[in-house]
């Protein structure tokens, strides 16, 4: 048997949502503070995890270089932030590189190689580019580009177009560290469908046992 994916739901925005996802098996729940239609705010992140209990992994979502982010990384107590803003490695430091989710957003093997030059991270997260959008597209990318990263020595944390139809393929093709979905479990932005959660959460484990 294949030792178990981490699932990570992100762009949790209500304390429904996130009970669904924990109730359905979520080992991470992302919470974005960039600008988006899922963002949130300090007080509800932490009446979120309040809520949920110390379980669960948070994960914060930023795309900006700022003393706020460790800020709110200390008010609300997370256990990693997720940078989308291609910020810098001292920053990375500031931080703490074991705190540090670095994302690619992957589009040829030249994202993949640029990665390397990102040391300061515990994961690397690879989403899908799209000109003007820094994550959350709702589309995948070249799967064979997420299994070239394997070879950074890095948990492979895989994003990008996931959801309940290609998550079981998603994880046989890649054999990721974690997979992470937004998207592709909602009903609209910063709403989720709690029945597509179940169902994606479902076939990452059925995946997992596959041989």
């Amino acid at each position: 048997m294949s030792s178990a994916t981490l699932v990570k739901v992100c762009g949790i925005a209500n304390v429904a949502d996130a009970f669904a996802a924990v109730e359905a098996g979520a080992d991470m729940l992302g919470f974005v503070f960039a600008e988006s239609p899922r963002r949130v705010d300090v007080n509800t992140v932490k009446h979120i995890q309040q809520a949920v209990g110390p379980d669960v992994i948070t994960v914060g979502v930023f795309t900006d270089e700022s003393d706020d982010i460790l800020l709110t990384m200390e008010h609300c107590g997370l256990a990693y932030a997720q940078l989308h803003g291609g910020q810098s490695e001292a920053f990375a430091r500031r931080i703490g590189c074991s705190q540090v989710i670095r994302v690619a957003r992957v589009n040829d093997e030249d994202s993949i190689k640029k990665l390397a030059e990102y040391q300061e991270a515990s994961f690397y997260l690879l989403d899908t580019y799209k000109k003007g959008v820094p994550g959350g597209t709702g589309e995948t990318f070249d799967w064979d580009l997420a299994l070239q990263a394997k070879s950074l020595a890095k948990p492979i944390i895989l994003s990008g177009g996931l959801n309940p139809e290609n998550a079981g393929e998603a994880v046989r093709t890649v054999r990721p560290y974690a997979v992470d979905v937004s998207s592709g479990v909602e009903e609209s932005p910063g709403r989720k469908d709690h029945v597509k959660i179940q169902e994606f959460i479902q076939h990452v484990r059925e995946a997992d046992t596959a041989s």
